[in-house]
Protein backbone atom coordinates (compact mmCIF):
# COMPACT_ATOMS: atom_id res chain seq x y z
CA UNK A 1 0.00 0.00 0.00
CA UNK A 2 1.63 3.32 -0.59
CA UNK A 3 2.82 5.45 2.01
CA UNK A 4 0.14 8.44 1.31
CA UNK A 5 -2.74 6.09 1.85
CA UNK A 6 -2.00 6.36 5.61
CA UNK A 7 -1.24 10.35 5.29
CA UNK A 8 -3.43 11.70 8.19
CA UNK A 9 -3.92 14.84 5.20
CA UNK A 10 -5.68 12.66 2.99
CA UNK A 11 -7.86 10.48 5.19
CA UNK A 12 -9.54 13.90 6.45
CA UNK A 13 -8.80 15.47 2.84
CA UNK A 14 -12.85 15.86 2.56
CA UNK A 15 -13.22 17.58 6.58
CA UNK A 16 -14.90 21.06 6.31
CA UNK A 17 -16.02 22.54 9.37
CA UNK A 18 -16.60 25.81 8.52
CA UNK A 19 -17.66 25.10 4.83
CA UNK A 20 -16.56 28.44 3.57
CA UNK A 21 -16.41 28.83 -0.01
CA UNK A 22 -12.32 29.13 -0.97
CA UNK A 23 -10.77 30.96 -2.84
CA UNK A 24 -8.79 29.63 -6.24
CA UNK A 25 -5.07 29.80 -4.70
CA UNK A 26 -7.03 28.04 -1.85
CA UNK A 27 -8.11 25.44 -3.89
CA UNK A 28 -5.57 24.59 -5.68
CA UNK A 29 -2.88 24.79 -2.28
CA UNK A 30 -5.27 22.23 -1.20
CA UNK A 31 -5.41 19.91 -4.23
CA UNK A 32 -1.53 20.23 -4.30
CA UNK A 33 -1.38 19.19 -0.53
CA UNK A 34 -2.77 15.88 -1.24
CA UNK A 35 -1.61 15.36 -4.91
CA UNK A 36 2.44 15.74 -3.96
CA UNK A 37 2.69 13.00 -1.36
CA UNK A 38 1.17 10.36 -4.27
CA UNK A 39 2.79 11.89 -7.47
CA UNK A 40 6.04 11.57 -5.76
CA UNK A 41 5.58 7.82 -4.80
CA UNK A 42 4.38 7.54 -8.85
CA UNK A 43 7.59 9.09 -9.94
CA UNK A 44 10.27 7.66 -7.68
CA UNK A 45 8.59 4.13 -8.83
CA UNK A 46 10.34 4.80 -11.94
CA UNK A 47 13.33 3.11 -13.51
CA UNK A 48 16.57 4.96 -12.26
CA UNK A 49 16.98 7.37 -15.17
CA UNK A 50 13.53 8.54 -15.84
CA UNK A 51 12.67 9.09 -12.31
CA UNK A 52 15.52 11.38 -12.04
CA UNK A 53 14.88 13.52 -15.17
CA UNK A 54 11.48 13.44 -14.08
CA UNK A 55 11.82 14.90 -10.85
CA UNK A 56 14.28 17.59 -12.48
CA UNK A 57 11.17 18.43 -14.94
CA UNK A 58 8.83 18.68 -11.72
CA UNK A 59 11.03 21.18 -10.04
CA UNK A 60 12.15 18.89 -7.09
CA UNK A 61 15.74 18.46 -8.03
CA UNK A 62 18.36 20.36 -10.17
CA UNK A 63 20.28 18.92 -13.01
CA UNK A 64 22.91 17.08 -10.50
CA UNK A 65 19.55 15.18 -8.24
CA UNK A 66 19.89 18.16 -5.67
CA UNK A 67 16.62 18.77 -3.75
CA UNK A 68 15.52 21.64 -5.13
CA UNK A 69 12.71 24.34 -5.38
CA UNK A 70 11.89 25.53 -8.63
CA UNK A 71 8.79 26.68 -9.85
CA UNK A 72 6.07 24.43 -10.34
CA UNK A 73 2.89 24.15 -12.47
CA UNK A 74 -0.67 24.77 -11.05
CA UNK A 75 -1.73 21.88 -11.63
CA UNK A 76 -5.40 22.64 -12.33
CA UNK A 77 -6.29 19.04 -13.89
CA UNK A 78 -5.52 17.03 -10.77
CA UNK A 79 -7.70 19.62 -8.79
CA UNK A 80 -10.32 19.28 -11.27
CA UNK A 81 -10.27 15.61 -11.14
CA UNK A 82 -10.29 15.87 -7.00
CA UNK A 83 -13.24 18.52 -6.96
CA UNK A 84 -15.03 16.39 -9.64
CA UNK A 85 -15.23 13.52 -7.41
CA UNK A 86 -16.58 15.40 -4.03
CA UNK A 87 -19.16 17.32 -6.96
CA UNK A 88 -20.05 13.98 -7.81
CA UNK A 89 -21.20 13.37 -3.95
CA UNK A 90 -17.71 10.75 -3.60
CA UNK A 91 -14.53 12.00 -1.57
CA UNK A 92 -11.37 13.62 -3.10
CA UNK A 93 -9.53 10.63 -1.56
CA UNK A 94 -11.28 8.44 -3.10
CA UNK A 95 -10.13 10.07 -6.79
CA UNK A 96 -6.33 10.70 -5.62
CA UNK A 97 -5.57 7.79 -8.25
CA UNK A 98 -6.85 9.89 -10.62
CA UNK A 99 -5.84 13.00 -10.02
CA UNK A 100 -1.96 11.34 -10.20
CA UNK A 101 -2.38 9.73 -13.18
CA UNK A 102 -3.75 12.99 -15.18
CA UNK A 103 -0.92 15.18 -13.68
CA UNK A 104 1.37 12.22 -14.84
CA UNK A 105 -0.06 12.32 -18.42
CA UNK A 106 0.10 15.88 -18.85
CA UNK A 107 3.74 16.16 -17.87
CA UNK A 108 4.21 13.01 -20.45
CA UNK A 109 2.93 15.60 -23.00
CA UNK A 110 4.83 18.50 -21.85
CA UNK A 111 7.86 16.78 -21.76
CA UNK A 112 7.12 15.74 -25.25
CA UNK A 113 6.25 19.00 -26.68
CA UNK A 114 9.01 21.21 -25.12
CA UNK A 115 11.29 18.36 -27.61
CA UNK A 116 8.82 18.63 -30.37
CA UNK A 117 8.80 22.92 -30.32
CA UNK A 118 12.28 22.93 -29.66
CA UNK A 119 11.79 24.65 -26.35
CA UNK A 120 14.92 26.10 -24.68
CA UNK A 121 13.00 27.18 -21.15
CA UNK A 122 10.09 25.80 -18.91
CA UNK A 123 8.67 27.74 -15.86
CA UNK A 124 12.09 29.97 -15.77
CA UNK A 125 14.05 26.67 -16.06
CA UNK A 126 16.41 24.94 -18.82
CA UNK A 127 14.02 22.18 -20.68
CA UNK A 128 14.13 18.33 -19.45
CA UNK A 129 16.07 17.65 -23.05
CA UNK A 130 18.75 20.83 -23.28
CA UNK A 131 19.89 19.43 -19.99
CA UNK A 132 19.61 15.39 -20.33
CA UNK A 133 19.01 14.91 -24.21
CA UNK A 134 16.41 15.07 -26.92
CA UNK A 135 16.39 10.95 -26.50
CA UNK A 136 16.19 10.83 -22.75
CA UNK A 137 13.63 13.27 -22.23
CA UNK A 138 11.08 11.58 -24.61
CA UNK A 139 11.72 8.19 -22.65
CA UNK A 140 10.84 9.98 -19.57
CA UNK A 141 7.85 11.31 -21.02
CA UNK A 142 7.09 7.59 -21.89
CA UNK A 143 8.03 6.06 -18.68
CA UNK A 144 5.07 9.13 -17.20
CA UNK A 145 2.59 8.18 -19.01
CA UNK A 146 2.85 4.27 -18.00
CA UNK A 147 3.54 5.83 -14.88
CA UNK A 148 -0.11 7.13 -15.38
CA UNK A 149 -1.67 4.03 -16.24
CA UNK A 150 -0.19 2.30 -13.14
CA UNK A 151 -1.77 5.06 -11.03
CA UNK A 152 -5.31 4.42 -12.22
CA UNK A 153 -4.88 0.76 -11.25
CA UNK A 154 -3.53 1.25 -7.80
CA UNK A 155 -5.91 0.49 -5.63
CA UNK A 156 -7.84 -1.93 -7.66
CA UNK A 157 -10.84 -0.01 -7.34
CA UNK A 158 -14.31 -1.18 -9.43
CA UNK A 159 -14.01 1.81 -12.06
CA UNK A 160 -10.26 1.19 -13.57
CA UNK A 161 -11.39 -0.53 -16.55
CA UNK A 162 -13.86 2.29 -17.57
CA UNK A 163 -10.98 4.79 -16.01
CA UNK A 164 -8.09 3.30 -18.21
CA UNK A 165 -10.14 3.33 -21.35
CA UNK A 166 -11.03 7.45 -20.32
CA UNK A 167 -7.51 7.87 -19.77
CA UNK A 168 -6.80 6.31 -23.18
CA UNK A 169 -9.46 8.17 -25.10
CA UNK A 170 -8.00 11.58 -24.34
CA UNK A 171 -4.45 10.71 -24.78
CA UNK A 172 -5.17 9.42 -28.40
CA UNK A 173 -7.16 12.43 -29.04
CA UNK A 174 -4.37 14.76 -27.61
CA UNK A 175 -1.64 12.78 -29.85
CA UNK A 176 -4.61 13.80 -32.66
CA UNK A 177 -4.77 17.21 -31.65
CA UNK A 178 -1.12 17.45 -31.48
CA UNK A 179 -0.25 15.84 -34.95
CA UNK A 180 -2.77 18.48 -36.73
CA UNK A 181 -1.09 21.76 -34.22
CA UNK A 182 2.00 19.98 -36.21
CA UNK A 183 0.49 19.90 -39.93
CA UNK A 184 -0.91 22.83 -39.36
CA UNK A 185 2.67 24.89 -39.34
CA UNK A 186 3.24 23.36 -43.01
CA UNK A 187 -0.06 24.96 -43.90
CA UNK A 188 -1.49 28.74 -45.00
CA UNK A 189 -5.55 27.40 -45.49
CA UNK A 190 -6.44 26.41 -41.75
CA UNK A 191 -9.53 27.32 -41.08
CA UNK A 192 -10.93 28.10 -38.06
CA UNK A 193 -13.27 25.44 -37.45
CA UNK A 194 -9.90 22.84 -37.95
CA UNK A 195 -8.15 24.77 -35.32
CA UNK A 196 -11.06 24.74 -33.08
CA UNK A 197 -11.01 20.86 -33.29
CA UNK A 198 -7.50 20.67 -32.49
CA UNK A 199 -7.78 22.46 -29.43
CA UNK A 200 -10.49 20.63 -28.62
CA UNK A 201 -8.33 17.30 -28.75
CA UNK A 202 -4.81 18.99 -27.51
CA UNK A 203 -5.96 20.45 -24.90
CA UNK A 204 -9.80 19.93 -24.37
CA UNK A 205 -9.50 16.33 -24.22
CA UNK A 206 -7.41 15.80 -20.95
CA UNK A 207 -9.62 18.15 -19.22
CA UNK A 208 -12.81 16.43 -20.11
CA UNK A 209 -10.70 13.08 -18.80
CA UNK A 210 -9.70 14.73 -15.45
CA UNK A 211 -12.96 15.75 -14.51
CA UNK A 212 -14.72 12.32 -15.76
CA UNK A 213 -12.17 10.40 -14.08
CA UNK A 214 -12.80 12.06 -10.61
CA UNK A 215 -16.11 11.52 -11.13
CA UNK A 216 -16.10 8.20 -11.97
CA UNK A 217 -13.70 7.78 -8.97
CA UNK A 218 -16.42 9.43 -6.56
CA UNK A 219 -18.68 6.83 -7.59
CA UNK A 220 -20.74 8.68 -10.02
CA UNK A 221 -23.43 7.23 -12.56
CA UNK A 222 -22.23 7.10 -16.09
CA UNK A 223 -24.77 9.74 -17.09
CA UNK A 224 -23.09 11.94 -14.37
CA UNK A 225 -19.53 11.17 -15.39
CA UNK A 226 -20.47 12.61 -19.29
CA UNK A 227 -21.71 15.11 -17.84
CA UNK A 228 -18.14 16.22 -16.19
CA UNK A 229 -16.49 15.03 -19.16
CA UNK A 230 -18.52 17.57 -20.90
CA UNK A 231 -17.67 20.34 -18.68
CA UNK A 232 -14.28 19.60 -18.65
CA UNK A 233 -13.82 19.49 -22.30
CA UNK A 234 -15.96 23.03 -22.26
CA UNK A 235 -13.36 24.29 -19.96
CA UNK A 236 -10.24 23.23 -21.76
CA UNK A 237 -11.03 24.68 -24.88
CA UNK A 238 -11.67 27.75 -23.24
CA UNK A 239 -8.56 27.61 -21.50
CA UNK A 240 -6.64 27.00 -24.35
CA UNK A 241 -8.00 30.18 -25.77
CA UNK A 242 -7.06 32.25 -22.94
CA UNK A 243 -2.75 30.62 -23.28
CA UNK A 244 -3.63 31.50 -27.15
CA UNK A 245 -3.76 35.22 -25.79
CA UNK A 246 -0.74 34.89 -23.32
CA UNK A 247 1.01 33.76 -26.31
CA UNK A 248 0.91 36.96 -27.72
CA UNK A 249 -0.12 39.54 -25.66
CA UNK A 250 0.94 38.16 -22.36
CA UNK A 251 3.69 39.58 -20.09
CA UNK A 252 7.24 37.45 -20.45
CA UNK A 253 8.00 38.54 -16.79
CA UNK A 254 4.46 36.76 -15.45
CA UNK A 255 4.24 33.87 -19.02
CA UNK A 256 8.71 32.75 -18.59
CA UNK A 257 8.37 33.35 -22.30
CA UNK A 258 9.37 36.18 -24.75
CA UNK A 259 7.29 38.46 -25.95
CA UNK A 260 5.06 37.79 -28.75
CA UNK A 261 6.30 33.77 -28.25
CA UNK A 262 3.43 32.49 -30.96
CA UNK A 263 4.40 35.14 -33.04
CA UNK A 264 8.05 34.54 -33.34
CA UNK A 265 7.10 30.65 -33.59
CA UNK A 266 4.50 31.50 -36.61
CA UNK A 267 1.84 29.29 -34.65
CA UNK A 268 -1.25 28.52 -35.93
CA UNK A 269 -2.98 29.15 -32.65
CA UNK A 270 -6.79 30.28 -32.34
CA UNK A 271 -6.36 34.15 -32.31
CA UNK A 272 -3.57 34.03 -35.44
CA UNK A 273 -5.96 31.70 -37.27
CA UNK A 274 -9.15 33.31 -36.77
CA UNK A 275 -7.63 37.08 -37.88
CA UNK A 276 -6.03 35.34 -41.02
CA UNK A 277 -9.90 33.84 -41.93
CA UNK A 278 -11.47 36.94 -40.91
CA UNK A 279 -11.67 38.64 -44.83
CA UNK A 280 -10.56 42.10 -43.68
CA UNK A 281 -7.28 44.50 -45.14
CA UNK A 282 -5.51 43.69 -41.91
CA UNK A 283 -5.75 40.18 -42.76
CA UNK A 284 -4.23 40.07 -45.90
CA UNK A 285 -1.36 41.86 -44.49
CA UNK A 286 -0.77 39.61 -41.79
CA UNK A 287 -0.77 36.91 -44.10
CA UNK A 288 1.98 38.29 -46.39
CA UNK A 289 4.30 39.26 -43.10
CA UNK A 290 3.22 35.28 -41.31
CA UNK A 291 3.95 33.01 -44.46
CA UNK A 292 7.08 34.86 -45.84
CA UNK A 293 10.59 32.81 -45.83
CA UNK A 294 12.20 35.06 -43.90
CA UNK A 295 12.93 35.08 -40.05
CA UNK A 296 10.00 37.43 -38.24
CA UNK A 297 12.09 40.40 -36.24
CA UNK A 298 10.57 42.03 -32.81
CA UNK A 299 9.63 44.50 -35.30
CA UNK A 300 7.54 42.05 -37.38
CA UNK A 301 6.02 40.65 -34.14
CA UNK A 302 5.05 43.80 -32.68
CA UNK A 303 2.92 44.69 -36.01
CA UNK A 304 1.37 41.14 -36.17
CA UNK A 305 -0.03 41.34 -32.83
CA UNK A 306 -1.38 44.87 -33.69
CA UNK A 307 -2.56 43.56 -36.57
CA UNK A 308 -4.61 40.31 -35.32
CA UNK A 309 -6.08 42.68 -32.42
CA UNK A 310 -7.69 45.02 -35.57
CA UNK A 311 -9.15 41.98 -37.58
CA UNK A 312 -11.08 41.76 -34.04
CA UNK A 313 -9.29 38.10 -33.18
CA UNK A 314 -8.72 39.18 -29.75
CA UNK A 315 -12.25 40.37 -29.26
CA UNK A 316 -13.83 37.22 -30.79
CA UNK A 317 -11.71 34.70 -28.08
CA UNK A 318 -12.23 36.52 -25.04
CA UNK A 319 -15.80 36.05 -26.33
CA UNK A 320 -15.69 32.75 -27.09
CA UNK A 321 -14.11 31.91 -24.10
CA UNK A 322 -16.91 33.18 -22.19
CA UNK A 323 -19.57 31.42 -23.74
CA UNK A 324 -17.39 28.18 -23.56
CA UNK A 325 -17.65 28.93 -19.47
CA UNK A 326 -21.48 29.71 -19.92
CA UNK A 327 -21.84 26.18 -21.34
CA UNK A 328 -19.48 24.66 -18.94
CA UNK A 329 -21.65 25.91 -16.35
CA UNK A 330 -25.05 24.38 -17.36
CA UNK A 331 -22.77 21.11 -17.49
CA UNK A 332 -22.72 21.06 -13.33
CA UNK A 333 -26.81 20.96 -13.27
CA UNK A 334 -26.97 18.36 -10.47
CA UNK A 335 -23.88 18.47 -9.08
CA UNK A 336 -23.08 19.34 -5.32
CA UNK A 337 -23.43 22.91 -4.81
CA UNK A 338 -20.11 23.61 -2.82
CA UNK A 339 -17.34 21.51 -5.18
CA UNK A 340 -19.39 22.62 -8.15
CA UNK A 341 -18.89 26.51 -6.61
CA UNK A 342 -15.63 25.44 -6.44
CA UNK A 343 -14.99 24.40 -10.35
CA UNK A 344 -16.59 27.27 -10.92
CA UNK A 345 -13.82 29.38 -8.76
CA UNK A 346 -10.98 27.33 -10.06
CA UNK A 347 -12.52 27.78 -14.17
CA UNK A 348 -12.47 31.91 -13.24
CA UNK A 349 -9.10 31.81 -12.35
CA UNK A 350 -7.32 29.81 -15.30
CA UNK A 351 -9.61 31.39 -18.04
CA UNK A 352 -8.62 35.11 -16.56
CA UNK A 353 -4.13 34.18 -15.67
CA UNK A 354 -1.43 36.07 -16.59
CA UNK A 355 0.62 33.16 -16.87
Amino acid sequence: MPAWKDDPAIVRCDHRPDERARSADGILRWSRRLLDPALRDAVEAMPGDAARIAAYHFGWRDEHGRPAEAPAGKAIRPALALLAAQAAGGTAAAALPAAVAVELTHNFSLLHDDVMDGDPTRRHRPTAWTVFGTNAAILTGDALLAAAYEALAEDGSPAVAHGVRILARAVLDLVEGQCADLAFEDRDDVTLDECLAMAGRKTGALMGASCALGALYGGAASADVESMRAFGQCFGLAFQLADDLLGIWGDPAATGKPVHSDLHNRKKSLPVVAALTSGTPAAAELAALYFRGAPLTSADTARAAALIESTGARDWATGHAGRLLAEARDHLAGAAEAPAAELLTLVRLSTQRDH
